[in-house]
């Protein structure tokens, strides 16, 4: 596999990027240690926004022990069901995340039902939880996407834009080759390249405004739960238009529409409606 990364259209061109490091005879997937950076990021900005807001950081450690766990386990079951072809015949495969395959819709769904459980248990206020992590979370998921470009997955269409990321045709999942990148492969060397949109770069950066605005925003909370609302709506609204130049899209069985479009559009849509629907109501009531 030929292990070159090039932005042609930058100037940039890194000739030996690999996917792991080795230690001991061991290999260790960038994927997962990138994903454990992330981790390590969300949780210290949550606990540090807990110390801002007077709750005992404590919580948040304690928290994220199970819902890293049930994150993991909820992001890989997502992407398994909605790609379950590719595992049918190879069961023992569903057990091996080490190259990629975690979805993070189902990470973030079965995430929330850990804070909502945790906040049951421990007496405590589940919007508020939400309204703390998600700082990290979404902190988490900027660094995460990372993980993407070592593996050389989760990008997009064909493009010649400024960004587009061209990768050695051996080094991808065949599966998600389209036939446009085949017309417009290039030949270097010997060596067919596909050159495609950077979309792990894109969400990325996206994520990095997310958690800008979510800074900016919450000195101008209204409610609790508040946070979460506009992180929800924030990320919709970036993942829905990503999605749309993702060539791995994950789709509804039966129906062929990209589940991860369908959600966004629904976290966007029903997000925004809740925040708007409770700002006026508080609103309505000072006035009274």
């Amino acid at each position: 596999m030929h292990k070159t990364i090039d932005f042609p259209n930058l100037g940039i061109h890194l000739k030996n990027v690999g996917n792991h490091i080795s230690i001991g005879g061991f290999d260790i997937a960038f994927y997962g240690i990138i994903i454990g950076l992330g981790i390590l990021a969300g949780i210290l900005i949550a606990a540090a926004e807990a110390k801002r807001t007077k709750q005992n950081s404590e919580t948040y450690f304690d928290l994220t022990l199970y819902a890293v766990v049930f994150a993991i386990i909820g992001a890989r079951a997502y992407y398994v069901v909605f790609s379950w072809n590719m595992y049918k015949n190879d069961l023992k495969s569903i057990l091996n995340i080490r190259e990629g395959g975690l979805a993070i819709y189902g990470g973030v769904i079965a995430a929330v039902i850990t804070v909502v459980v945790f906040a049951k248990v421990k007496k405590l206020s589940a919007a508020v939880l939400f309204d703390t992590a998600s700082l990290g979370l979404v902190a988490g998921q900027m660094i995460g996407r990372w993980g993407n470009f070592f593996n050389r997955e989760a990008f997009g269409k064909y493009t010649n834009s400024l960004f587009a990321m061209r990768l050695p045709l051996d080094a991808v999942r065949i599966g998600d080759v389209t036939q446009q990148m085949r017309d417009e492969l290039e030949m270097i060397d010997g060596v067919g390249y596909i050159q495609v949109h950077p979309t792990f770069l894109y969400e990325s950066v996206w994520c990095l405004l997310v958690l800008a605005f979510l800074f900016w925003y919450r000195c101008r909370q209204k409610f609790q739960g508040e946070i979460f609302l506009v992180y929800l709506a924030g990320y919709g609204l970036g993942r829905f238009w990503i999605e749309g130049l993702r060539t791995d899209q994950l789709l509804i069985p039966g129906i062929g529409i990209p589940v991860s479009r369908v959600l966004a559009l629904i976290l966007f849509v029903g997000a925004t409606a809740i925040i708007i629907v409770h700002r006026k109501k508080i609103k309505k009531e000072s006035k009274e």
